[in-house]
């Protein structure tokens, strides 16, 4: 006989259900054109639960945008873990981020809807958590710096990696065949990470 789950674990479940239909349908049609009764009915719930578990529509879109930064922060350090040194690290972690932007679905979440929906500040916040950290730590190592505040030369250097990451991953996003991009791009966040460890 199967136990019975609790109210946490009947909570969780319904609350990871939502997320992944959200992250679906977001995803393909983007946040102005996916409803919260869309949601709800891809994750085989109702209006009443989603909105039991989210803050709305804008909720449900901070949970899809908050668990691509964490996907894409744990990939990153599943390949630093795999390389022999930091700067092999940091350089395949861009790739690794690039390559992960050619998905249409992150791609629409993160780079295209996530800074109108859901501001500036409160993405930057977000991806500080995730993958702007990841970055920040493979820089420091790669450097040979050790933590400390917001403006030493590493975190301004990570800063700056990101956002042409990131302005890169907007050109993907943008490219009429974003497979075939994507090899200059690469080289080109190659050698601004080679600027950075030179200068």
């Amino acid at each position: 006989m199967t136990p019975r789950r609790t109210q946490a674990e009947r909570s969780d479940t319904t609350t990871s259900q939502l997320i992944g239909a959200a992250r679906k349908l977001f995803g393909e049609y983007g946040y102005a054109a996916t409803s919260i009764d869309a949601v709800a009915a891809t994750a085989g719930v109702t209006k009443g639960a989603a909105y039991h578990h989210f803050d709305g529509k804008l909720g449900l879109f901070r949970a899809a945008f908050t668990r691509e930064q964490e996907e894409i922060a744990g990939r990153l350090e599943q390949v630093a873990a795999t390389t022999p040194d930091p700067w092999t690290a940091l350089r395949l972690g861009c790739r690794t981020f690039l390559e992960h932007c050619l998905d249409p679905g992150f791609r629409r979440i993160v780079m295209l809807d996530a800074p109108s929906v859901l501001g500036w500040a409160e993405v930057r916040e977000i991806e500080y958590a995730h993958t702007l950290r990841v970055l920040l730590t493979g820089l420091r190592a790669a450097l040979g710096v050790l933590e400390g505040d917001e403006l030493d030369a590493s975190a301004i250097r990570a800063q700056l990696m990101f956002g042409a990451l990131c302005e890169a991953g907007m050109l993907l996003a943008r490219s009429p065949d974003p497979d075939a991009a994507l090899p200059a791009m690469a080289m080109e966040a190659d050698r601004l990470l080679t600027a950075f460890r030179t200068g």
